[in-house]
């Protein structure tokens, strides 16, 4: 798992995982499995799926990455504490999960909350499972 700062401003974490390190074999797997863990866990709450890529594909001027084949964002929220109305601004917590070519890459926004950062990390290499 690698920290980046995406656009220069956005502290993203990346992984890829490439097909033959994961019995995953596609987005809608890995979706499965990410929302099984929120499922379980005893603070986040599962929101939504939604399909990045077929909304981008049906616009008129939607552009994709031709090395992207698929492309969901698993939304979901951790939100134990609202102590402060700003921090809605980086709410809910949201998995990037692309299928590539030859891999997937899991991304996420880091969030302000250190054991979300733990426990998204934690999720997303599972998906690593070979």
């Amino acid at each position: 798992m690698k920290q980046i700062t995406l656009m220069e401003k956005y502290p993203v974490f990346t992984l890829f995982v490439d097909k033959n390190e994961t019995t995953f074999k596609n987005v809608d797997e890995i979706i499965d499995f990410l929302k099984g863990k929120i499922e379980n866990d005893p603070v986040a709450t599962f929101i939504a799926v939604f399909d990045h890529y077929g909304h981008t594909k049906s616009l008129p001027n939607g552009e994709v990455n031709p090395s992207i084949k698929a492309a969901k964002d698993l939304v979901f929220c951790f939100g134990a504490q609202l102590k402060d109305a700003k921090v809605l601004a980086v709410r809910p917590r949201s998995f990037g999960i692309a299928e590539l070519e030859n891999s997937f890459e899991i991304a996420f926004l880091e969030a302000p909350n250190p054991m979300a950062n733990e426990k998204m990390e934690t999720w997303a290499k599972e998906i690593k499972n070979k």
